[in-house]
């Protein structure tokens, strides 16, 4: 691939803007700078800087971003930011976007990607991939709810009682629930049709890929094959 169309298919601006990056040296390869365009650059590999920012190249965007409160998973936010102004600018350039969406005050795992198949494959119902929650409740959880939970409760506006895949209390005022489904403000809803309220909520886990517990609140990092792997294994 020739160095225009990498710097073009990371986000690094239009064809225009990135052949004039190179062309102005802005552009070094292994310590090297690069000045012509259109110089074959092998991809397997490689990570490059332009101007200063380190690099490495990928075909796909697969992202995890540690989402703080009081941001909407939106590229056109109403009353809050965006996720996105937490990423690098080159991400919105070349198409990422949320893997389902997290309501603006919950915290946690979010996923983000440039590939179709992936979002899709992570958000329809049908791969029925768990999704793990961790819900601090505002009245104290007991054996009725969690049951309640595991058994199935009766939504507004759905057709038939939804069941978590797990219900348990890890202290008197922290719920884990595992689900299936990403309906609107679902977990939310069960708690309150279970007999509960919640005060907050975070994602710790997707299939079977956890929150780093190094990776601070709105801090992001790439996802390598190991990664999806364990995703995909749920």
């Amino acid at each position: 691939m020739n160095l225009e169309s990498v710097l073009f298919t990371q986000g690094f601006g239009s064809r225009r803007q990135c052949r004039a990056r190179i062309a102005d040296g802005r552009v070094t390869i292994e310590g090297t700078v690069c000045v012509d365009p259109d110089a074959d650059v092998p991809t397997e590999a490689l990570t490059f800087t332009v101007d200063g920012i380190v690099w490495p190249y990928r075909e796909h965007a697969y992202l995890l971003l540690n989402k703080p409160a009081g941001y909407e998973c939106s590229r056109e936010p109403q009353h809050h930011l965006s996720v996105f102004s937490l990423l690098p600018p080159q991400f919105a350039a070349r198409g990422v976007q949320c893997v389902g969406r997290l309501d603006q005050d919950t915290t946690g795992l979010l996923l983000l990607s440039d590939e179709g198949k992936f979002v899709h494959a992570f958000t329809s119902p049908k791969r029925k991939v768990p999704k793990v929650y961790l819900a601090t409740t505002r009245h104290p959880l007991d054996d009725l709810q969690l049951d309640a939970l595991r058994h199935g409760v009766l939504l507004h506006g759905e057709p038939k009682p939804i069941a978590a895949v797990s219900a348990n209390a890890r202290d008197e005022h922290t719920l884990e629930l595992t689900v299936l489904e990403g309906k609107y403000h679902q977990v939310k809803r069960m708690v309150a049709a279970a007999g509960n309220r919640v005060e907050a909520l975070h994602r710790e886990r997707i299939g079977g890929l956890a929150l780093p517990p190094t990776l601070a609140e709105g801090g992001w990092q790439w996802l390598d094959e190991a990664d999806l792997g364990v995703l995909r294994k749920g």
